[in-house]
């Protein structure tokens, strides 16, 4: 029986998140220009694969006038101009690779950078709300959310492969959507006690994991599903596009980090792009009450910070509402543990897969570039040299990144009800 504080509470509600209805943590309809002021940071960023091929972006960067970043007016603009210097900012960076990068961040680069950052709220780092939550459009705008139809923003090195990975990470962003309509739904029924509508949304999420995780196989295609097509190349990952997602933290090729020049006289650490950025798995995570190891969940708050205000306080609002394990335990319902047991075991599955697709990605391919190394046989491909050899065992993000998967994995399945299984769900 709920209280009267809480019957008397305002319904839990997304209003105030900045959640799509449609799109959920999606920016709706970005845009692809920004005022003819900044034509110059656009003149960059679209030419960012070309630039970089023939070493030429830091010469034209450090060309790039200072400008002022008050003509950027509303969200979507913001956005845009994050994306944009976030993308020009990696590229850099990363320009030759992670034996010559720079110690500083020119002034023409830095000061609206980190202006544009401290206006949204992100770091001035690419993060998962740049690449991929702001970087899409569609061909047709009234044609359909799919690979066909769907293009990036900016691009870095890595030809089609780029597309994909960015386009497949949106597409299961998407996939989450309704499950993320269904949080609230969740949250009011167990502060009322509708069993009924709590075991309803539980449905509803337990379908949505299991289609963001179909999502995901577009990554690397699946012959047993439907899904035959391969839009991201592991060996294109790995060689040419890693390093452009890497950050100066917990990096050995940037120790002391970057130094913005204009903004700070010393140098600032910020994790590269990380799939923890995404919001949709840790509001799951708090939704379940999944509770991860003390050394996980500093790794996982800390990507908070990474992710838009609004969308990193749904993560802290759900956290603090009643115990829906707790709830559904207290009903005793075998119906209603079962729908909670599918729920984690579509969770598992889900974390499982990318397990999966990493080892497909990084650790099969840093393997393959280590026995190159080691045979000195540099005919066989530029993996060799391009590959980020200080990241081979480590994710984008900083973390130890097989290791952690698989803990964060481990910990989901503990959230299985009591003397049930997963081959019981």
């Amino acid at each position: 029986m709920a209280s009267a504080k809480t019957e008397r509470e305002a319904p839990f509600s997304l209003d105030s998140y900045y959640v799509s209805e449609k799109l959920g943590f999606v920016l709706p309809d970005p845009l692809e220009n920004l005022p003819s002021y900044y034509q110059p940071w656009m003149d960059i960023a679209l030419r960012l694969p070309e630039l970089l091929h023939s070493n030429e972006l830091r010469s034209h960067v450090n060309k790039m006038p200072l400008l002022s970043t008050r003509f950027l007016k509303d969200h979507r603009e913001l956005r845009l101009a994050h994306l944009v210097l976030s993308m020009i900012t990696m590229g850099y960076v990363w320009q030759e690779g992670e034996n010559n990068t720079v110690e500083m961040l020119p002034r023409n680069l830095a000061v609206p950078y980190w202006e544009v950052s401290q206006c949204l709220g992100l770091p001035p780092i690419l993060t998962h709300a740049d690449a991929v939550l702001a970087n899409w459009k569609r061909k047709d705008p009234e044609g359909p959310f799919d690979m066909e139809n769907l293009e990036v923003l900016v691009r870095i090195p890595g030809g089609d492969s780029v597309k994909g990975f960015f386009l497949v990470t949106l597409l299961v962003e998407l996939a989450a959507v309704p499950a993320i309509r269904s949080i609230p739904t969740v949250i009011n029924g167990v502060r009322c006690g509708h069993m009924e509508a709590v075991a309803k949304a539980l449905e509803n999420i337990s379908q949505s994991i299991q289609d963001m995780n179909d999502a995901l196989k577009l990554m690397h295609g699946c012959d047993e599903c439907y899904f035959p097509s391969v839009y991201v190349d592991p060996s294109v990952f790995y060689g040419d596009m890693r390093i452009y997602l890497s950050g100066w933290k917990d990096n050995p090729s940037m120790p002391k980090g970057l130094v913005y020049e204009g903004v700070q006289t010393e140098p600032i650490k910020y994790s590269g792009g990380s799939a923890a950025q995404s919001s949709v798995l840790q509001c799951f995570d708090e939704l379940l009450g999944v509770k991860h190891e003390d050394k996980s969940r500093a790794f996982l708050t800390c990507m908070r910070s990474y992710m838009p205000p609004a969308h990193r306080k749904l993560i802290q609002d759900i956290s603090v509402q009643p115990s829906l394990r707790d709830f559904v335990q207290q009903q005793a319902n075998d119906y209603l543990n079962k729908v909670f047991d599918v729920c984690v075991s579509k969770l598992l599955a889900f974390r499982s897969y990318h397990i999966n697709v990493v080892s497909r990605f990084i650790t099969v391919p840093a393997a393959r570039a280590r026995q190159l190394r080691k045979n000195s046989q540099d005919s066989e491909g530029e993996i060799v040299s391009r590959a980020p050899i200080s990241l081979e065992d480590r994710g984008t993000g900083g973390s130890g990144i097989m290791t952690f998967l698989k803990t964060v994995r481990d910990k989901t399945e503990v959230i299985f009800l009591p003397q049930t299984s997963q081959n019981d769900s």
